[in-house]
């Protein structure tokens, strides 16, 4: 644990503190979900520390754990999630060109801090404050914090990513570059079934969609859909060795083991739905969801063998499905796929936020944030005429 002295006053010295911490086994965990709350299951304190007892967030695989806590009078008030990142791999907000354009000017890109939930682009609360404190006051505080640890141990940015639109509005009064990038989520409008969201599109859309539910059926494929709670560990296991063998197929191994799978499982149980695929009673494939009071969030997916549409019914429209069955109101299936505009997915903003040490690769970042604006913009409009349903102009 490292105490930050930001103090204004020899009274302030005694009321506002700010601690890093290189390990969530320095909090206890009724702490910090006091704070965050259970509902986003990507900030409990349970999923992040399944990935750090699991090894796969460690100073060893690149994300070295720096989360940030604010004390008020000796009592914990705010958090934020903070690692130390010597690549840019599972972050989904791509800043290979700035790391590139630093080797080509001889300066270190890496070490970097970065805020965010690790391999996770899910849109949530990065800034945790309890209710009734100066969320403004402490909220500068905050970035002051990290702007002086950047500086003191040399890192040369600080990245913040996937907020909430309200954080972003926030943070983004503090002298921070923002950048917006696009997603593909689904929005329940009150369908009673599938077939009422089948309805609401136009037909040629609603005639391809049954055309790839019924391709997988003819391949006497079976899909069941299992809460946390009725998962066996050798079902768990099954799905982690689709998951594997899918990253395997591309030369590359999964960010996550199974470890890190057995954990949730075990402590957030409520919060998981598996969808599991099979064929004359063999499971060939298989989808692990997490989900929140509204939201179902897609996020690992795994096969052996390749079937026809099988990856669309098993991470699409299952999960629609769902959605729709137990009035969830938003289906976040993970970052990037076009093709999943014509599946009823709509274009929808997600955020980040960006503070570089150098002031001249600052002033050129701000530069290419402010272009690359436009060009998202204009896509999205681009995006969203796309969209398959009737009324769609």
């Amino acid at each position: 644990m490292y105490h930050h002295p930001l103090m204004n006053t020899k009274s302030d010295r005694t009321k506002f503190k700010i601690k890093f911490l290189s390990g969530l086994d320095q909090i206890n965990s009724d702490n910090w979900n006091r704070l965050t709350g259970l509902d986003y299951p990507f900030l409990r304190y349970e999923f992040l520390a399944a990935l750090e007892t699991s090894g796969c967030v460690a100073a060893e695989t690149g994300w070295q754990p720096q989360h940030l806590l604010v004390y008020i009078d000796d009592q914990l008030m705010a958090l934020m999630p903070l690692y130390v990142k010597t690549h840019s791999y599972g972050e989904y907000v791509f800043d290979w060109a700035w790391a590139e354009a630093y080797h080509r000017h001889g300066v270190q890109y890496y070490p970097k801090l970065l805020t965010a939930i690790p391999f996770t682009p899910a849109t949530g609360s990065r800034l945790c404050i309890a209710p009734g404190q100066d969320r403004q006051y402490i909220t500068r505080r905050i970035v002051e914090a990290i702007k002086q640890q950047v500086e003191e141990k040399g890192y040369s940015s600080w990245h913040l990513l996937f907020p909430q639109k309200n954080e972003f509005d926030s943070l983004s009064q503090c002298q921070l570059a923002a950048r917006i990038g696009c997603q593909y989520h689904w929005f329940n409008r009150q369908y009673s079934d599938f077939n009422d969201f089948l309805a609401r599109l136009s037909s040629r859309k609603r005639k391809n969609i049954k055309r790839e539910r019924r391709l997988v059926a003819e391949q006497k494929i079976h899909i069941v859909r299992l809460p946390g709670a009725e998962v066996t560990e050798q079902q768990l296991k099954t799905f982690y060795e689709f998951y594997q063998a899918t990253y395997y197929k591309r030369g590359q191994q999964g960010y996550l083991n199974l470890d890190f799978f057995t954990t949730l499982l075990t402590n957030m149980p409520e919060q998981l739905l598996l969808v599991l695929a099979y064929r004359e009673n063999q499971p060939i494939a298989g989808a692990l969801c997490l989900k929140s009071c509204d939201t179902l969030y897609g996020r690992y997916w795994g096969c052996l063998d390749e079937y026809e549409c099988l990856h669309f019914e098993a991470c699409y429209y299952q999960g629609i499905e769902y959605c729709i069955e137990q009035g969830i109101q938003k289906f976040d299936p993970g970052a990037q796929g076009e093709h999943k505009i014509s599946r009823g997915f709509e274009p929808t903003t997600t955020r980040s936020l960006h503070w570089v040490a150098h002031s001249g690769f600052r002033a050129a970042i701000e530069d290419f944030l402010k272009r690359e604006k436009d060009g998202v913009d204009e896509y999205m409009v681009h995006a969203s005429q796309m969209l398959p349903f009737k009324n769609n102009s």
